[in-house]
């Protein structure tokens, strides 16, 4: 299946913000086969023993989007796929800081960041570090944090990641090179 068309969900992006009660429900299936692929693709990096499976991170992230202040002002399908990275993102930390509870075997053990960012998600505490440290990126620089979310969380293409942003192919390539780099730096510091 194919790409919607960028208009049809804009036109119900807008259609939600007049007050369309049934635009969300025309909204989730356009996108539910593209935000399962993400899911998936999301979860697959996460360690063996993870529970959340991906229709499950798909309806959890669409139900925060669709009941909250902010679905009000979704532009285009790339401003939904931002919020929708950033729900997925809130989920998988939320799941990893509940794993790591002492209540659920999860006592903290500090473990060095390699150079795969993507090897973060074996462990709880990089991801909830890696948090932390993502959202002081997105005081510095914005842009960069939204290349992190949308390729890193929610699992796009960095070519995709460019497209949603605007950017060209080069200027994505280096905003995510950049912003590994600082979190790195950011995560060593810590």
């Amino acid at each position: 299946m194919g790409l919607p068309a960028m208009n049809e969900v804009t036109q119900i992006l807008y259609a939600k913000v007049q007050g369309n009660r049934h635009a969300a429900a025309d909204l989730l299936p356009l996108l539910y086969d593209e935000l399962r692929k993400l899911a998936a693709q999301q979860l697959a990096r996460e360690s063996a023993g993870q529970t959340l499976q991906p229709t499950a991170l798909v309806h959890e992230a669409y139900v925060r989007l669709i009941g909250t202040e902010d679905a009000r002002c979704w532009d285009n399908r790339g401003h939904f796929f931002g919020a929708a990275a950033e729900a997925m993102r809130r989920i998988l930390i939320e799941n990893a800081r509940r794993k790591m509870r002492i209540k659920h075997g999860g006592e903290m053990v500090r473990v060095d960041l390699s150079d795969d960012i993507s090897q973060m998600e074996d462990h709880p505490e990089r991801l909830i570090e890696l948090d932390t440290a993502l959202t002081k990126l997105v005081g510095e620089d914005p842009t960069a944090a939204e290349v992190v979310k949308l390729h890193f969380f929610a699992g796009l293409p960095l070519e995709e990641v460019g497209t949603l942003l605007g950017m060209s192919r080069a200027t994505t390539y280096r905003q995510w090179s950049y912003a590994r780099s600082w979190l790195k730096c950011e995560l060593e510091r810590e």
